[in-house]
């Protein structure tokens, strides 16, 4: 089991279920401040809708499309000390409605300076937790932008806000060198499109000025992260074909797992897979969403089927997409019991 310098995961990371009332509503339990926060609809059909504090409250994006960024009122309105608070919008609070959100902590308000790159950012940053929102404006060309985290990124999720009709574009460490993979579709990694000039370094991301990535005048953001030991763990499994699946080791319980295929065989492509422990409460969990769709939550395909353990997870399902023999996925994952300090034992369930 792996010790962590993080005492309470739920400082930086927690999900919050909520039920909408389709008016003001103040969701409350999350436990800080969240300055990322990801909402989406469990019983019905709904875009994701993504808010952080560096661009704003009533702004959003959606993970599963390519719009370029929505300004609504009646969205999330505020960040608050325990949670956030929503306006009347269907999409997000309807009424009677349940939804689930991820939230973390990054810095404070809409953050600070950064002039690491050549191109200066916006950047709020948790160093103690890896996690980082970095914004920008386009050039023209080749630039670098700091992201303030202070080691090397093991991810980054980015999106053109300015310009609709952008990917998501994800950096991940255990992709193929030179190869990204985009949020909002099932394909596999590719490279047609160099995004990045260079692997990312302990202070800067190194952006191509040609690509949707760095349009001269859009704005940009990124949420880059770093793994914290016993806290989140960003890496790639092999599947196995088989019910009793691969175990994938993290040194932690799992409370969210966010998993890709990253490497497709003979035409097989593979959803974004969004697993937690607040929605599932024991195993075999089986309710699925999936990052680049809009469908209503699923439990009742074997495609969802794993268990979370005390120290990682492990696939129960001989489904293509999350453990097609011999294919390569990729994961990020953040903890809900840890062995720090505080001595509290991380657990199976």
């Amino acid at each position: 089991m792996a010790y962590s310098t993080i005492n309470k995961s739920t400082d930086n990371f927690n999900t919050k279920l909520y039920t909408g009332n389709g008016s003001t509503n103040a969701i409350t339990g999350v436990g800080f401040q969240p300055d990322w926060v990801w909402c989406k609809e469990r019983g019905a059909s709904g875009d994701h809708r993504l808010f952080d504090a560096v661009r704003g409250a009533t702004k959003d994006l959606v993970s599963n499309n390519t719009d370029a960024e929505a300004t609504s009122a009646t969205s999330l309105t505020a960040f608050n000390t325990d949670g956030f608070t929503l306006g009347s919008e269907g999409g997000i609070n309807g009424s009677s409605d349940t939804f689930v959100s991820w939230n973390w902590k990054a810095g404070t308000g809409q953050g600070s300076s950064n002039t690491d790159g050549s191109t200066g950012t916006t950047v709020s940053v948790n160093t103690t937790a890896g996690f980082s929102i970095v914004k920008w404006t386009g050039t023209s060309g080749n630039t670098t932008i700091g992201h303030g985290l202070g080691v090397i990124p093991t991810m980054v999720i980015a999106k053109n806000t300015g310009g609709s009709g952008t990917n998501w574009i994800v950096y991940h460490k255990d992709l193929s060198s030179g190869y990204y993979i985009k949020l909002n579709l099932t394909n596999a990694q590719d490279n047609g499109n160099a995004y990045f000039t260079a692997d990312p370094t302990n202070n800067i991301l190194s952006l191509t000025g040609s690509t949707a990535m760095n349009n001269n005048g859009n704005s940009m953001i990124a949420y880059c992260f770093a793994e914290k030991t016993g806290y989140s763990k960003f890496g790639s499994y092999v599947g196995n074909g088989n019910a009793d699946g691969t175990f994938v080791y993290t040194g932690f319980k799992p409370a969210f797992v966010m998993y890709k295929k990253a490497i497709q065989t003979g035409g097989n492509t593979g959803r974004w897979s969004i697993r937690d422990n607040k929605r599932d409460t024991f195993n075999v969990a089986t309710k699925g969403l999936a990052a680049n769709s809009n469908s209503a939550e699923n439990t009742g395909s074997q495609y969802w089927d794993l268990d979370m353990l005390s120290n990682g997870f492990k696939l129960r399902t001989t489904e293509h997409e999350t453990n097609g023999n011999g294919e390569t996925f990729i994961y990020m994952a953040f903890g809900q019991s840890l062995v720090g300090s505080n001595n509290i034992p991380a657990t199976a369930r």
